[in-house]
């Protein structure tokens, strides 16, 4: 292989100052193989994206930069995103000087040793390369039950995920490129990428256990993301909705002849258990529909006023970009 590419590690942070430090060294390990075994180019680099964490964190990616410039760089933003935004700042900001991207969590839970199959992978003409779990071993019986669910839920809405992949992937300069011409604001990255095409593969690993620190993905958040996945990439729930509205008319029109038939029968006084379960159920059904709707509703509210999706404060990286004229 005579020109290696340039290999851009994208791993956002939030409060990540108990794990970060082991994350350098094991990406640095990492970047020294490649390297030797010139897979990737001398001028790849690692780029910890410091999403408006309240700890340390920002402090020790300008010490890692500090003590070896030639491995990593970093970018501020100018507060807390969230973990998407995060993600697209790093790659946004750093498609134009690398070829192929790779993204990951600082945990360590992804598989470092994935990579130089990921990159392998590409070599063989895959654009992007999915990072998958290959099991859920680690996970506790209801994180792999919800997990699981959720993906599979998604297929059942017409949302074009990959089973098992969460943000470990890699990405060619072509994928970025088309990437920056997607705007919406709410973004759900694991149902984007797939829609860009491009020729793709899975390599698959397991998860390991989270290095040190707390999960940044509690349960309210992971519902957060899962409703904001589905009433982004699809419109199922809102067909459903029709679908209910009509099967509410039919059984509408049994009960009016129930009701009637039950008074000419002298039997109006019954039922009256029946019509009360059914009041609150006809408004429990609308609620939750009215509900759904104002997702929908407030993604387009969000989306029309198109506000930045980040804002970067500082990037701090020695690589001049490239010439691409």
């Amino acid at each position: 292989m005579n020109n290696p590419e340039i290999l851009y590690m994208v791993v956002p942070c939030y409060n990540e100052e108990e794990v970060l430090n082991e994350t350098a060294k094991q990406l640095k390990a990492k970047y020294e193989s490649l390297i030797d075994r010139k897979l990737i180019s001398e001028q790849s680099r690692v780029v910890f994206v410091n999403d408006g964490s309240k700890d340390k964190t920002w402090q020790i990616i300008q010490e890692l930069h500090s003590q070896n410039p030639m491995f990593f760089s970093g970018i501020n933003l100018a507060r807390n995103s969230g973990h998407q935004n995060a993600v697209l700042a790093g790659l946004m900001t750093v498609k134009d000087i690398c070829d192929i991207a790779i993204t990951m969590d600082a945990d360590l839970q992804d598989d470092i040793n994935a990579i130089d199959a990921m990159v392998e992978e590409y070599y063989k003409g895959n654009q992007v390369v999915y990072g998958v779990r290959s099991a859920r071993t680690t996970d506790t019986f209801f994180k792999r039950f919800t997990a699981e669910g959720f993906y599979k839920f998604m297929k059942v809405m017409g949302a074009d995920v990959v089973y098992n992949h969460a943000d470990f992937r890699l990405m060619s300069k072509i994928v970025l490129k088309e990437l920056e011409n997607f705007k919406e604001v709410n973004l759900f990255l694991r149902g984007m990428i797939p829609l860009i095409g491009y020729k793709s593969t899975n390599v698959y690993y397991e998860r390991n256990e989270r290095f040190a620190g707390e999960s940044k993905y509690p349960l309210k958040k992971m519902l957060a993301f899962a409703m904001n996945g589905i009433t982004s990439f699809s419109v199922k729930p809102l067909k459903i909705i029709t679908s209910i509205g009509f099967i509410m008319v039919f059984l509408s029109v049994i009960a009016f002849i129930w009701a009637f038939a039950a008074k000419f029968l002298g039997a109006a006084e019954l039922g009256w258990s029946s019509t009360i379960c059914s009041i609150w159920f006809i408004g429990g059904l609308q609620i939750l529909c009215l509900g759904i709707i104002g997702e929908y509703v407030g993604k387009i509210y969000a989306e029309v006023k198109q506000r930045p999706r980040y804002i970067v404060a500082e990037f701090i990286n020695n690589a001049e970009e490239k010439d691409n004229t």
